[in-house]
């Protein structure tokens, strides 16, 4: 259940379209749905948060990932699927037909992307190398999921800066920017240092072995001489999106 489904639903009650009973009928699984003794999906999380529930792949069998989103497909237009496995995908499609495998994110959808509300603002999500597009495109198409608009610039690490200032103008528009780095991570300092807006650092497990998956880049970003980065964990393009886009659709927010 999402804010659109339920204003639709309390209009029909409103307009003598559906009865209370019907109504009721169609809530009896507000505000979670127990799919079994080892799940209850959070059908409320949209209404409150203005993110759903968004199923997390690892750690769940591939009937286990099936089940989830075939339910909560019931109850939304748009269901994710993170760090998800071709296995798992192929028993979601068993269920879920129109369901789609993005397999560089690894992430499954359900749904088109809506229209973003405001789609003049917008996230910039940047990488650094081609080795870190995996988060990237996790950060970007969960934004695009959740009604963001996303501009990518893939490949502007610091190592040639001059693919950085190309595009800095798209960049110093954006309302919020993430930046996803590895190796020693300094692209989220260099970027913040350009513009005026939050940037979100991503660090990604990609470097040699004094990287140590990602640890080097984590505590340079925590370090940044640069005011205004806020910093997520190792590889979460995840959650460095679901952050961008409450910045990004806060109608509190100034242009």
């Amino acid at each position: 259940m999402d804010t659109d489904r339920l204003t639709s639903l309390l209009k029909c009650v409103q307009d003598g379209a559906l009865g209370i009973p019907e109504a009721l009928d169609a809530l009896r699984s507000f505000p979670y749905d127990r799919l079994d003794e080892f799940v209850a999906l959070d059908t409320h999380r949209a209404i409150r948060t203005g993110v759903p529930e968004v199923v997390y792949c690892p750690g769940k069998t591939d009937e286990q990932v099936a089940s989830i989103m075939h339910r909560l497909a019931a109850h939304s237009d748009r269901v994710l699927a993170t760090r998800a496995t071709a296995a798992q995908f192929a028993a979601v499609r068993a269920r879920v037909p129109d369901a789609v495998f993005h397999p560089l994110p690894a992430l499954i959808t359900i749904g088109a992307p809506p229209e973003p509300a405001n789609p003049e603002r917008y996230v910039a999500v940047l990488t650094a190398g081609a080795a870190d597009t995996p988060i990237g495109e996790e950060a970007a198409l969960t934004l695009e999921c959740l009604g963001s608009r996303a501009e990518r610039l893939f490949d502007v690490g610091v190592a040639g800066l001059h693919r950085l200032l190309d595009r800095l103008p798209l960049i110093q528009a954006a309302h919020v920017v993430i930046v996803c780095a590895g190796m020693e991570g300094a692209l989220p300092t260099v970027v913040a240092g350009l513009v005026s807006r939050p940037v979100v650092a991503v660090p990604t497990s990609v470097g040699y072995g004094a990287s140590f998956g990602g640890i080097a880049a984590l505590l340079s970003m925590l370090n940044s001489c640069a005011g205004g980065v806020a910093v997520v964990n190792i590889d979460n393009g995840f959650g460095a999106a679901c952050y961008a886009h409450r910045i990004n659709t806060d109608p509190r927010a100034t242009e």
